[in-house]
């Protein structure tokens, strides 16, 4: 498969890694259906990218019952659905131990929720209309593509939600994409380092400096389109299953 080919959901696809890679596959001549919570930013990234090229639904990962209809209307959009490249996500940092009290429960579901239930949720429901692509020549009917953090390996103090969430993403690649080979669906997981998203983007220069210092090589921050050819790649080479790639200069997080 290539980009031309591609016919993608992309979550939290407004904005920073999301908007990326749907930059990228447009370029390249796919489409993509973009799942977002901010509908203004939803409505200028299709402004960009063309209403011909791109498509907005505002939807919650988390819930199930409106991502189920959120795919129906991507497939109605582009024909079929043949990627997914789950980007949205939440920091939720804090420590387990606060200041004034222990992290609050419902602090720490957020993250599970958006971070890892969501990409679960929008795994499922878009791999059961994939299942009924027609297969190429290698069988090969989609493919999903989630996205981890480093943190999921070595997180630093303040989180610990986060890294349970991204973990929990690492943890379910190698068994999901076991039991989806039956369906000619991959299932690939990428870990990026420290990148340049609105979030980081938003802080003081000389935090951000710091930030791309502490990369080995090359010592800069990511940047968004070297994760979206990162993800090309991936969609591209079908031998890609049941793994995590990280994508981070070499970088591994220090306690804080």
């Amino acid at each position: 498969m290539n980009l031309k080919q591609t016919k993608a959901i992309i979550t939290g696809g407004a904005s920073g890694l999301g908007f990326a890679c749907a930059e990228h596959v447009v370029s390249n001549g796919g489409q993509v259906t973009l799942l977002d919570v901010n509908e203004s930013a939803g409505a200028d990234a299709v402004n960009k990218l063309g209403t011909d090229n791109a498509h907005f639904i505002k939807a919650d990962v988390s819930n199930e019952a409106a991502i189920v209809t959120a795919c129906d209307q991507a497939k109605n959009f582009m024909g079929h659905i043949n990627v997914v490249i789950n980007c949205a996500g939440v920091l939720a940092g804090g420590r387990v131990l606060g200041r004034e009290e222990p992290m609050a429960l419902s602090h720490f579901n957020k993250a599970i929720q958006v971070n890892l239930i969501g990409s679960f949720n929008v795994s499922k429901a878009a791999a059961n209309l994939m299942q009924h692509n027609t297969a190429d020549e290698d069988g090969q009917r989609g493919v999903i593509i989630n996205t981890a953090s480093v943190a999921a390996y070595e997180g630093q103090i303040g989180q610990a939600a986060y890294s349970a969430s991204k973990g929990g993403i690492v943890g379910m690649t190698l068994p999901m994409a076991r039991e989806l080979t039956r369906f000619g669906i991959r299932v690939m997981t990428i870990a990026p380092g420290v990148f340049l998203t609105p979030m980081v983007a938003g802080l003081p220069d000389d935090i951000k400096a710091a930030l791309g210092a502490s990369v080995p090589f090359p010592s800069r921050l990511g940047q968004p389109d070297e994760f979206a050819r990162m993800a090309e790649h991936i969609i591209e080479n079908t031998y890609l299953n049941g793994s995590t790639i990280r994508l981070d200069g070499a970088v591994r997080l220090e306690p804080k």
